[in-house]
C-alpha cells in the first residue's frame, strides 16, 4: 500500500516518488524458485571422449605458420568421427582466417597456447550471414564463427587474441555510413540477400559468434584484442560461460552479448573490457519487432565487473528481454554505469521481470541508470519498462547520480523496488521523472535515508 507521495526538486528537474513498502515484490522463495527453474533448463554439452591434437594435423605454434588450414583439416575430422575434442597445446599458434566451428566439437586451448589471428580483414572473406548491432546483414566473418550448430566447448586456460587492435580496431571513425545503411536497410525490410557488407565497408566483425545454435559452453579461457563485440551469442539457447577472463580495451569490446537468447548462464567471469561488460539484446527497430524473439531467461552470478558498463539491457531489444537475474557480483574497477536498462521510442519491445540481488560496486559515475530516451533519439515505439527489483546493492561513490530513472510521459517506467541499497556519497542521489510506483525501502544514498 502506497504511504506517501513526495513531489521534489534537484537542480531544474521536477522528480516524482512514491515511497512504499517492497514487503512480496521480490519474495526471496518464489524469486529462488523461478531462478532454480530456468537453471534445471541450462546444462552444458557433452565433451567427445575422441581426442585430436592440432600438432597431427600440420599445426606449429611458432607464432608465424599460418596453421588454419590444420584447423579445417581437425575440424573435418571431428565430422568424420561424429564428435571429437581438438587440443590445442602450448605455442602461439597463428591463424591466417577465420574458424568455421562444427557439431559436437571442443576447442581445448591448453594453459600456455594461445591462438592469434590475422590482422588482415581481407582474410575473413567471403561475407558470411550475421548481425551487427541489432541488424541482420552479410558481413565479414566473425574470427570464430558458429553457425546452426549442436553441443560445441571452447575450453581451456589458453589465450584467444583477435590482433585487430591496428587494422579492424581503427575503423570506428569509419563505420559511419555503413552503420547507418545498415540501419535504412533494417527500417526499408531489404531483403537479407541484399544486404551485403564486407570488402570495402567498414563494419567489423565479432571475435566469438555462436548463430542459431544449442549447447553451448565457453569456459576459462582469456580473450583479448577483438574486433568488435567479444562472444556474440545470436538467437541460441542452452549456453554456458564459466570463468572466462578478458583484456579487451579495443573500441565497442563488449564482453558478452546474448541477443535473441534463452537459456544462458553466465557465472566467475572475470571482465575488463573496453565497453559494456554484458549487454542483453534482442534486435533493433521494425526487424527486431518484427522478429519478435525475446532474450529471456539469464543468470548472471559471481562476476567480476570493470568496464565502460557492468550490466547493460538494450539499447538493442526490440524483441524485449524478461526473466534476467543478475547475483553475487561485485567490481574490480571503474564503472561508468554499474547498472543501465537503455532504450528509446525507435525500439518498442520491453524489459521486465528484472532481479538484482547482492551486488557491490565500488566507484562509478552513475550506479543504477534507466532511460527511455537514450541518446535522445526515435519516436512512435515507447518501451515498456516494469517490475525490476532490487534487493542489497552497495556502492562506494557514485560521482554523477546515485539512482536515475527516465521515463516517457506516454510510456512511464512502472514498479521498480529498491529494498536495502546503500550508497554512501553521490553528486546527485536520486533522478526520476515520468514512472510510477517506485518504491523504496531502506535506501541510503550520500548519507540520507529515504
Amino acid at each position: 500500500m502506497k504511504k506517501t507521495i513526495i513531489i521534489l526538486t534537484l537542480s531544474v528537474l521536477f522528480v516524482s516518488i512514491t515511497f512504499s513498502s517492497c514487503k512480496n515484490r521480490n519474495d526471496a522463495s518464489s524469486r529462488i524458485s523461478k531462478r532454480e527453474a530456468i537453471l534445471k533448463n541450462i546444462k552444458a554439452p557433452p565433451i567427445h571422449a575422441s581426442t585430436l591434437s592440432i600438432l597431427a594435423f600440420g599445426a606449429v605454434g611458432d607464432s608465424v605458420t599460418d596453421c588454419r588450414k590444420a584447423f579445417e583439416r581437425a575440424l573435418a575430422e571431428c565430422t568424420r568421427l561424429k564428435g571429437a575434442k581438438i587440443v590445442i597445446p602450448a605455442g602461439i599458434f597463428f591463424v591466417g582466417g577465420p574458424i568455421h566451428l562444427v557439431n559436437n566439437v571442443c576447442l581445448e586451448i591448453q594453459k600456455g597456447a594461445r591462438i592469434k589471428f590475422s590482422s588482415d580483414p581481407a582474410r575473413y572473406l567471403p561475407v558470411v550471414s550475421t548481425s551487427w548491432e541489432g541488424t541482420f546483414i552479410y558481413n565479414y566473418s566473425p574470427l570464430i564463427y558458429g553457425y546452426k550448430l549442436r553441443n560445441v566447448a571452447i575450453t581451456g586456460e589458453g589465450t584467444i587474441d583477435g590482433n585487430a587492435q591496428n587494422t579492424f580496431g581503427t575503423w570506428r571513425d569509419l563505420q559511419k555510413n555503413d552503420q547507418q545503411r545498415s540501419r535504412d536497410m533494417n527500417h526499408s525490410n531489404v531483403p537479407l540477400s541484399n544486404r551485403i557488407f564486407g570488402a570495402n565497408h567498414y563494419l567489423r566483425p565479432q571475435l566469438i559468434q555462436f548463430y542459431e545454435c544449442r549447447n553451448i559452453l565457453i569456459e576459462d579461457i582469456t580473450l583479448t584484442n577483438s574486433p568488435f563485440w567479444c562472444i556474440h551469442l545470436l538467437k541460441s539457447e542452452n549456453i554456458t560461460v564459466r570463468g572466462v577472463n578478458y583484456n579487451a580495451h579495443t573500441l565497442n569490446n563488449d564482453g558478452i552479448d546474448p541477443e535473441y537468447c534463452k537459456n544462458v548462464l553466465i557465472e566467475n567471469v572475470n571482465f575488463d573490457n573496453g565497453d559494456d561488460n554484458i549487454a542483453i539484446k534482442s534486435g533493433r527497430d521494425d526487424e527486431g519487432r518484427a522478429t519478435n524473439v525475446p532474450s529471456e531467461n539469464i543468470i548472471i552470478r559471481n562476476c567480476h565487473f570493470k568496464g565502460l558498463h557492468g550490466i547493460a539491457i538494450g539499447s538493442e531489444l526490440s524483441g524485449g528481454v524478461r526473466n534476467v537475474f543478475i547475483e553475487n557480483c561485485v567490481s574490480g574497477g571503474f564503472c561508468k554505469r554499474g547498472i543501465f536498462l537503455k532504450s528509446n521510442p525507435d525500439r518498442g519491445g520491453y524489459i521486465r521481470d528484472i532481479y538484482v540481488n547482492n551486488v557491490s560496486f565500488d566507484e562509478v559515475e552513475d550506479c543504477f541508470y534507466i532511460t527511455s530516451n537514450y541518446h535522445g533519439e526515435g519516436k512512435g515505439n515507447n518501451t515498456e519498462i516494469r517490475n525490476v527489483y532490487v534487493d542489497s546493492l552497495t556502492c562506494h561513490k557514485a560521482s554523477g547520480t546515485g539512482i536515475f530513472i527516465q521515463g516517457y510521459p506516454a510510456m512511464k517506467i512502472k514498479n521498480i523496488c529498491f529494498s536495502n541499497v546503500r550508497i554512501e556519497t553521490s553528486t546527485l542521489p536520486l533522478s526520476i521523472i515520468n514512472a510510477e510506483n517506485i518504491v523504496m525501502n531502506n535506501v541510503i544514498i550520500g548519507g540520507i535515508s529515504k
